[in-house]
């Protein structure tokens, strides 16, 4: 809801900026963010049955930087999660490793639906635990199957359901921290981290998303 600087007190407040994230991170202080959790593009120039399409899907100019910053932003021996299109896995990949992540776990979300098909009929979505440093295992581990339960993608073309973020939140954040999505979207993740009474942060391009992403914020 602000795109000025970031303060110490900025940070310490609940908000959504609307930007790019590759000039906002920058502007966080390092080591400050206690979990990451984001839905980037997938780099496939997805469109919708509606039309709907996300910005920065047709490029991977900003896979590598963004990961570089969120590596700088989150704390040592800290946890990220982030979902990733498989057809790009490899770039992905590069991104995590090139910024200095470990990957210690991978997630599949079975959906109850078809999203797609072409050679297969696409009933899935995945994404990377990621760690900096060698975090603490946590107490209770989650599966690595979680049931995806179809959101209807009313706010967002990629909406994630909130039921499948809670208990990554829950998981490897810590009640006190803060959590922080650069690719906010509707704020899903937000809305997850606001509900488990977590710190958060998000950082959105899209203007529409943006705003939508604000007014559901404040109606939790």
């Amino acid at each position: 809801m602000t795109s000025a600087p970031l303060t110490f007190e900025t940070i310490n407040s609940n908000t959504i900026i609307h930007g790019d994230c590759l000039r906002v991170m920058p502007q966080i202080s390092a080591g400050s963010v206690d979990f990451i959790l984001t839905d980037p593009p997938y780099i496939t120039r997805y469109q919708d049955r509606s039309g709907r399409s996300i910005q920065n899907d047709d490029n991977d100019a900003w896979l590598k930087p963004a990961f570089a910053e969120m590596y700088r932003v989150l704390a040592r021996n800290s946890f990220c999660v982030s979902f990733y299109g498989w057809p790009q896995a490899d770039r992905f990949m590069n991104a995590f490793r090139a910024a200095g992540f470990r990957i210690v776990g991978h997630l599949v979300f079975p959906k109850r639906y078809t999203s797609g098909s072409r050679h297969l009929r696409y009933q899935h979505e995945c994404a990377y635990l990621l760690a900096k440093g060698y975090p603490n295992e946590p107490e209770y581990p989650i599966g690595d199957v979680i049931d995806f339960v179809y959101s209807g993608n009313r706010l967002h073309p990629t909406e994630k359901p909130l039921s499948a973020l809670l208990p990554l939140v829950e998981t490897f954040s810590t009640y006190d921290g803060l959590v922080l999505d650069p690719f906010a979207g509707s704020g899903s993740t937000l809305h997850a981290a606001k509900s488990l009474g977590r710190r958060y942060l998000g950082i959105e391009l899209d203007t529409r998303y943006h705003a939508l992403a604000a007014n559901r914020l404040c109606a939790v």
